[in-house]
C-alpha cells in the first residue's frame, strides 16, 4: 500500500490552508497532491477533493477561477494512479515521484490528447475523454 510521508502531509495541511505558495504549485505540486489524495482516497473520491482543493486554493488567493482545468486535473490523477497500480508501494510522495520520473513530463498528456481537444474551452469546464489513447481506469 502507497504511503504518505509526514512531508507530505505538511504540504497538503499547506495547500488546503492556502499557505503553500502560488509560484510554489507548479506540475509536481500537482502531481504530488494527486498522490496524496489517491493515498487515501478512491480515484473517483480524489478527483472530487483534489478539484475542491484547487478551487478553494485559487479563490483564497484570488486568482481566477478560469485557471481551474477540469480535464487536465481529472486526468493527472488518473495517470498517477495508473502509475500507483503498475508500481510497488512507496513510503512518500518523494519517493513514488523519483520512482516515476515520467510524471514530471507535463507534457505526457499529449499522449493521450491531442493539443486542440485538451486545451479547449470545452476540456477546460468538464471533462472530456482523451481522443489519442485512453487513460487506464482503476475503481
Amino acid at each position: 500500500m502507497h504511503q504518505i510521508s509526514d512531508a507530505d502531509r505538511a504540504f497538503r495541511a499547506a495547500f488546503e490552508s492556502g499557505e503553500w505558495p502560488t509560484d510554489a504549485f507548479d506540475h509536481g505540486a500537482h502531481v504530488r497532491l494527486a498522490y496524496v489524495y489517491l493515498c487515501e482516497l478512491p480515484a473517483d473520491a480524489a478527483c472530487d477533493a483534489i478539484t475542491t482543493a484547487i478551487r478553494h486554493y485559487l479563490a483564497h488567493h484570488g486568482l481566477p477561477a478560469d485557471k481551474f482545468h477540469v480535464t487536465l486535473t481529472r486526468a493527472w490523477t488518473l495517470a498517477v494512479k495508473h502509475f500507483m497500480e503498475q508500481s510497488p508501494a512507496s513510503r512518500s510522495a518523494d519517493a513514488f515521484l523519483a520512482a516515476h520520473p515520467r510524471l514530471r513530463d507535463s507534457r505526457i498528456m499529449l499522449t493521450h490528447y491531442s493539443e486542440s481537444r485538451l486545451f479547449s474551452a470545452a476540456a477546460r469546464t468538464a471533462f472530456v475523454p482523451p481522443d489519442i489513447e485512453p487513460i487506464p481506469c482503476y475503481a
